[in-house]
């Protein structure tokens, strides 16, 4: 009876008072502010979630870094700018880490100045074996010849260094990976037995990925051929230094490279035969920390220095004055007298 009597009285209420704006409430839509379509950014689309940035947040802006002019290293991910990073010889001076270099920028920074005479620098290789695939081996060979301005793998000449005359040969991994074929071997046979003709001690910096596959057989008939010119050089006494660089592995670590009366490494590079992934598969153990790298092989005694590339030109000169310490001296050339009338 009472919920009978409430709602008698609010029917009462209600015809009372008018109700018509209830009406119009109900139709009422809310005023929207409008927005601008070209305030819209581009490429999203609205309502999107992409289009949802919370207060505060702000759109990255990318720098853009001008290539040739800063560098990032390898291992402590420092930026460094390119001019010092070349008159520093290509190595960091926040950590030391050892950037690959030309040939020639090492070449510049080891001899004394205009004292090379370079060695068989037209000689080119040739398709011997004439084998065919996505890429021939004489494409591949001038592309490399002008990406790098050399002929093949290594450069090999006369020069000194500090008081020394030496025979001097250097490998650029940018060539083919430094791979060792015919050509290779030749210009570093030849090296050595002028070192032997001359007496002269021989360096020879290896960087290398191994024998050429493309030369197949012909590739691997030069590791025989460059130790046995060793041989010769041995037994006449005279100096062998090899200096080992990143990387240093298969063939050419299998014959010339691993048998220098001293032998000294650059910090941190890989030097071994296979690959620590071959090793591991072959032999189902877990390689060691460090494994193949030059310090590993220093503690395990396979080499007998580590040379920062800052340091080399003048410990090569120090190993240069012990080693060659009971070597004749060349005799200087006189100049030829002129006779009197």
């Amino acid at each position: 009876m009472a919920c009978g009597r409430l709602l008698g009285g609010w029917v009462r209420w209600a015809a009372e008072n008018d109700m018509s704006d209830l009406s119009d409430f109900s139709k009422t839509t809310p005023q929207l502010e409008t927005v601008d379509a070209e305030s819209i950014p581009t490429g999203i689309a609205p309502g999107s979630s992409s289009a949802k940035m919370k207060f505060g947040d702000v759109a990255p802006r990318k720098k853009n870094i001008p290539k040739g002019l800063w560098t990032k290293c390898g291992k402590c991910a420092e930026l460094i700018y390119d001019k010092d990073l070349e008159e520093n010889l290509k190595t960091c001076q926040s950590c030391g880490y050892h950037f690959p270099i030309a040939a020639r920028s090492r070449l510049a920074s080891l001899v004394n100045d205009k004292s090379f005479k370079e060695m068989d620098a037209g000689m080119r290789s040739v398709d011997v074996l004439k084998f065919t695939g996505a890429a021939s081996y004489p494409s591949k060979l001038e592309r490399y010849q002008k990406s790098t301005g050399e002929n093949d793998a290594v450069i090999t000449g006369v020069c000194r260094m500090g008081s020394h005359r030496i025979a001097l040969g250097i490998m650029d991994f940018s060539f083919l990976g430094g791979s060792m074929g015919s050509v290779v071997g030749e210009k570093i046979t030849r090296l050595i037995e002028v070192g032997t003709k001359k007496k002269l001690p021989v360096i020879i910096i290896s960087t290398s990925g191994g024998a050429r596959m493309y030369e197949g057989m012909f590739s691997l008939m030069q590791m025989a051929k460059t130790c046995g010119a060793l041989a010769y050089h041995s037994e006449a006494c005279l100096p062998y230094i090899s200096v080992l660089t990143h990387p240093t592995t298969a063939g050419v670590m299998a014959s010339y490279a691993s048998v220098g009366d001293l032998i000294v490494a650059e910090p941190g590079a890989m030097i071994g035969f296979a690959g620590p992934r071959v090793i591991k598969d072959t032999t189902q153990a877990e390689l060691p920390p460090g494994f193949q790298t030059a310090e590993f092989l220093l503690d395990h005694g396979m080499i007998d220095a580590i040379v920062t590339r800052n340091e080399m030109r003048d410990l090569l000169v120090n190993y240069l004055d012990y080693l060659s310490a009971g070597l004749p001296k060349p005799k200087p050339k006189l100049a030829p007298s002129k006779k009197s009338s």
